[in-house]
């Protein structure tokens, strides 16, 4: 079963949420990250976006700017990792695109039915080559502090998040140590059918497996 940690679910969804808090902190990676986030929620602020009428509507639009804070081509590569590379092209677009869905299917749709538990802070930012990772920490309701990492690249003309750290768990690596389970104890292809079929499976939580430790 294909299964995700409860709290990066949630951590996920808070990202398309989340009030961000708009200190001093400033940097390439943490403006491009914080604008993403400023434009979601404006979509869903927007009046004329509200309402079941408008829900299709809603969702593509933040789906599109999801696409853009995430760069989910390279999330599924290196979900699939030294499985990548045994893929035609035709078979990775194609899983990018199973991935993508699954992604927008776990997190994206969720958008409307989840309320803020509290705002995204900023704290840092380093970078390392065309690396970087952005800190941040959640404001949690039982009053404690949550931090958060996200890992991002430029691939292009713009940075965009490749990974998520929570307390060391790294979502990518969740996916990848998945992944490889079912390919290694049945196949590639058996993990195509799982993705195109079971849509529920794949998006119930669960504890993190062992080995998911976030990674540069």
């Amino acid at each position: 079963m294909i299964s995700h940690p409860a709290r990066l679910i949630w951590t996920l969804i808070s990202l398309l949420t989340l009030g961000s808090a708009h200190g001093a902190w400033a940097g390439a990676p943490t403006d491009q990250l914080r604008e993403g986030v400023d434009r979601v929620l404006k979509i869903l602020r927007d009046p004329e976006m509200k309402g079941d009428k408008q829900l299709d509507q809603r969702r593509a639009a933040i789906a599109v700017v999801a696409g853009e804070i995430f760069d989910f081509g390279e999330m599924a590569k290196r979900s699939l990792a030294q499985h990548w590379d045994k893929r035609t092209a035709g078979e990775q677009k194609e899983f990018v695109q199973l991935f993508t869905a699954l992604i927008q299917r776990s997190y994206v749709s969720k958008v409307d039915q989840q309320d803020a538990a509290g705002r995204m802070v900023y704290k840092g930012e380093t970078t390392e080559g065309g690396l970087a990772v952005v800190q941040t920490t959640i404001a949690l309701n039982n009053g404690s502090v949550m931090p958060l990492d996200y890992r991002m690249h430029k691939p292009r003309d713009h940075w965009q998040v490749y990974d998520l750290g929570l307390d060391g768990i790294s979502l990518v690596a969740n996916y990848r140590a998945q992944f490889n389970k079912i390919i290694r104890t049945s196949s590639y292809e058996t993990l195509v059918t799982r993705l195109k079929s079971n849509q529920a499976e794949f998006s119930a939580p669960s504890a993190s497996p062992a080995g998911t430790r976030a990674e540069r």
